[in-house]
C-alpha cells in the first residue's frame, strides 16, 4: 500500500502544472494534501473516478485546507480535532480505516516575529492529544507539512535558523514529545544522514542549490513498524515549494 503526502500550495496552481500527470504517474492508494487553498467545489470535477475525495477547507477562502484522496472508502471521515480553538482553518483531516486512522494535518506556522508560538506550543499539546485518544481505538499513520525541522541534519542551516520559525527549541520540542508519545518518524527508521529536504525557499535558487528543510513527515504508531517497508521524499516532483513524501505498508 503506498501512501503519499504532499503540501501543494494552492491546488488550483498545481493542476495549472503537473497535479493530475503525477497522481496518474505514481497511483497512490492514499495521497493527503495540504494547504488546498481552495474548496471542493473549485475543483472536484477534475478528479480521476477511481479516487474518492474528501475536504476540509477554512473558513477563511483562499487559505490553508487539507484534502485525502483514496482508493479505499474509509469507514468514517472527521475534520477537526473537536476543539474549535483549531478547527477553523481546515488543518485536520481524519480517515478511519478497517486496520489504522489516517491523519492528515498541516501544522500552524509559528511565523516569522514567532508571534504564533504559543498557539503552535498550544496546538503541539492538544493535537498530541487527539492521536492519542485515536490510538486507543486502533493505530494511527499521520502525515502532512509539520512546518519544524526536528533536528540539525533536517535543515541546510541549523546554526544561523535557531531561533527562527521552523527551528525554536520549543517547536522541536514538541515534535520529540511525538517520538516520545510512541510515534515513529518513518524516513529515519531507513535515512540517517543529512542532506534530505522537503520544502525549499523560492528566493535566491535554494532548491537547485539543495538549501533546504524537513519539515513534511509520515509518523505512525508502533504497533504499524513492522508493516513498514519504505519511506521516501520526491524532490524530482516539481510544482509547489514543498515535495512529496510517502511510504509504503504492507
Amino acid at each position: 500500500m503506498k501512501l503519499l503526502s504532499w503540501n501543494v500550495n494552492g491546488l488550483r496552481a498545481v493542476l495549472k502544472k503537473n497535479f493530475l500527470e503525477f497522481l496518474d504517474a505514481e497511483a497512490p492508494d492514499i495521497l493527503c494534501l495540504q494547504e488546498t487553498k481552495c474548496t471542493p467545489d473549485d475543483v472536484e470535477q477534475l478528479w480521476p473516478t477511481n479516487y474518492s475525495t474528501f475536504w476540509n477547507s477554512a473558513e477563511k477562502k483562499g487559505y490553508s485546507g487539507t484534502a485525502i484522496f483514496t482508493r479505499t472508502r474509509p469507514l468514517k471521515v472527521t475534520q477537526g480535532i473537536g476543539l474549535a480553538d483549531h478547527d477553523r482553518e481546515g488543518r485536520v483531516l481524519t480517515a478511519e480505516f478497517a486496520d489504522f486512522h489516517l491523519v492528515n494535518v498541516y501544522v500552524p506556522n509559528s511565523q516569522r516575529e514567532l508571534t504564533r508560538l504559543a498557539y503552535r506550543q498550544q496546538w503541539d499539546a492538544d493535537f498530541l492529544r487527539y492521536l492519542k485518544k485515536l490510538e486507543k481505538k486502533k493505530p494511527v499513520i499521520w502525515c502532512g507539512d509539520l512546518n519544524v525541522a526536528h533536528t540539525e541534519i533536517d535543515l541546510a542551516n541549523p546554526k544561523s535558523n535557531v531561533k527562527n520559525h521552523g527551528f525554536t527549541s520549543e517547536e522541536r520540542a514538541g515534535f520529540s514529545a511525538f517520538v516520545q508519545a510512541g510515534f515513529v518518524d518513518t524516513f529515519r527508521e531507513f535515512e540517517r544522514g543529512g542532506g534530505h529536504y522537503t520544502w525549499w525557499s523560492p528566493m535566491g535558487g535554494a532548491r537547485g542549490r539543495n538549501v533546504g528543510w524537513r519539515i513534511d513527515y509520515f509518523l505512525l504508531s508502533q504497533a504499524l513498524r513492522p508493516r513498514l517497508k519504505s519511506a521516501f521524499i520526491q524532490p524530482q516532483v516539481l510544482g509547489s515549494d514543498h515535495c512529496p513524501v510517502g511510504i509504503t505498508i504492507e
